[in-house]
């Protein structure tokens, strides 16, 4: 009799458990397509292409050759069209100056649904905060990137530039094209572990390296992540192998990230140790946060300290590898670009074999080089925002707060309305007589408006020293036989990666 009523209980308390779950997956249902409703309705005055009825456009804007479609699609529909990943998450993509301008000279926070991907591992810095709080913590970091903390880091890009560069005379030596992404990865990440921690290959303990490992895992992961709809529930997510091995890698991060940093404060306790630190040829970022206080003197908490440290290891690393890549890439297939660039960096060396942070500002047509390769190229080639209340744009249509906006930088940096001719390679378009007439949202690399990219000074100068090494050291030539393939993830890479041809320039090079 006890074991029929503990049946019942059991087969009742099995039906309760599912009716709950029906009836919060109708609720969630229902909450979906409300929203969906609100979105299609703020984008009824855009045409756009045709969406599948499940997919939207997910399918095509995930194909190879999805960026050059975007663009055709651009042509076809002026300004803006609606974009849809799936049936419940809808864009209004925009490509166009002034309505850019529109969205970027605010300070709109980042899209939810994009952004809420990075909190897991990155934590509330930066990249995800909005209001004050977002307020509080730019005004606070802003003192990392003046240029007295940066000088120093020239001499940190120059070593880990080095490093990568005695590799490449080896690969070089072989007279094989090859990969050149995966070494310019390790290079950033190198010089950035340097300039946030102190830390580089020179001085890699276990725990160091481990962290290494897992960014790298880490920005791999969140593509796959972002590309695979499957992926988008954090609970099933977070059941899956993909999803167990994202977690493994953000408690790996963090574990490095608090260790150093209950080091760093352990010796900042210490007022002869402080007064060590500030005398050191150069402060790290982490010195940076460490010391930030606000007009009541009120330090980042332990939380905030590792989630913008995260952050800018997240954001510094891979931008600026794929900058680099495709740099270099442009200067293979326009070698007379690459010789002028030579020339001018030799020039400015003369008979030095280091470069001064004063020589950055020197670099004029090689700076022209980079950010034309910017605009082709565009190392975050999509941004999101959502709308924290309505906007008007130059054509007399309008989107209402809640409404969610996709930046598509590729489309906007090929723009012929803006750009003539945009497929042509022309540094000349960044001459300072260029520069003055064109529109101010027409060229946005590192975003633009009061969200723009805080360390965009600090990726430059890295840009300009390893560049710069690098065509001191090899010529560069492509490798016809694999063409790289665009593929928008994170930050634009390639699908078979970047191929060229070295040829050390060094006279002892044939020895």
């Amino acid at each position: 009799m006890v074991s029929v009523l503990l049946s019942l209980s059991v087969s009742r308390l099995g039906l309760w458990a599912a009716g709950l779950i029906l009836v919060l997956g109708l609720l969630k249902l229902i909450r979906l397509l409300l929203r969906r409703q609100m979105l299609a309705r703020a984008m009824e005055s855009f045409p756009g292409p045709p969406t599948h009825w499940l997919f939207g456009h997910a399918q095509e804007i995930q194909q190879t050759g999805s960026l050059d479609k975007v663009v055709s699609w651009a042509h076809q529909f002026p300004y803006a069209h609606p974009l849809w990943l799936g049936q419940f998450l809808g864009f209004l993509n925009i490509y166009e100056p002034d309505y850019a301008k529109a969205v970027y000279s605010r300070g709109d926070p980042k899209a939810a649904d994009v952004y809420d991907f990075f909190l897991q591992w990155i934590g509330k810095g930066l990249l995800v905060l909005h209001g004050p709080k977002w307020y509080e913590h730019r005004k606070l970091l802003t003192p990392g990137f003046h240029y007295d903390v940066l000088k120093p880091y020239v001499a940190v890009f120059t070593n880990s530039t080095h490093t990568m560069l005695d590799q490449w005379e080896e690969k070089a030596r072989e007279g094989k094209s090859f990969d050149i992404f995966c070494d310019v990865g390790h290079m950033a990440l190198d010089s950035l572990m340097k300039c946030t921690f102190g830390k580089g290959d020179s001085s890699l303990d276990h725990r160091d390296s481990s962290y290494h490992s897992a960014v790298r895992d880490l920005t791999l992961l969140m593509q796959e992540r972002i590309d695979s709809f499957q992926y988008h529930n954090d609970f099933v997510y977070w059941l899956t192998p993909h999803g167990r091995r994202f977690l493994r890698a953000c408690q790996a991060a963090h574990d490095h990230t608090d260790h150093v940093i209950r080091g760093r404060k352990a010796a900042l306790k210490d007022e002869k140790e402080w007064e060590k630190i500030q005398s050191r040829r150069h402060l790290d970022f982490l010195d940076i946060l460490l010391g930030a206080r606000d007009e009541n003197g009120i330090k980042l908490s332990d939380e905030d300290l590792r989630a913008e440290v995260d952050t800018f290891m997240f954001e510094g690393h891979d931008t600026t590898t794929s900058g680099i890549c495709w740099f270099l890439y442009c200067m293979a297939l326009y070698p007379e670009h690459q010789h002028r660039c030579r020339e001018e960096v030799c020039k400015i060396l003369g008979d030095r074999d280091s470069f001064q942070w004063d020589d950055l500002g020197k670099m004029t047509y090689l700076t022209m080089c980079i950010k034309e390769s910017f605009r082709l190229y565009p190392p975050v080639p999509q941004v999101y925002r959502q709308l924290s209340k309505p906007v008007s744009f130059v054509d007399g249509r309008s989107l209402p707060a809640g409404s969610l906006i996709s930046l598509h930088i590729y489309a906007l940096h090929r723009n012929s309305a803006v750009w003539p001719d945009p497929e042509v390679f022309d540094p000349l378009r960044f001459s300072p007589e260029n520069v003055a007439t064109r529109h101010p949202f027409a060229f946005m690399p590192f975003s633009a408006g009061p969200r723009n990219c805080i360390g965009q000074q600090f990726a430059m100068n890295e840009m300009k020293v390893v560049t710069a090494l690098c065509l001191l050291r090899f010529e560069f030539a492509l490798d016809p036989l694999r063409p790289p393939i665009k593929m928008p993830q994170l930050v634009l890479r390639s699908k078979n990666g970047i191929h060229l041809h070295l040829k050390s320039l060094r006279p002892d090079s044939g020895k």
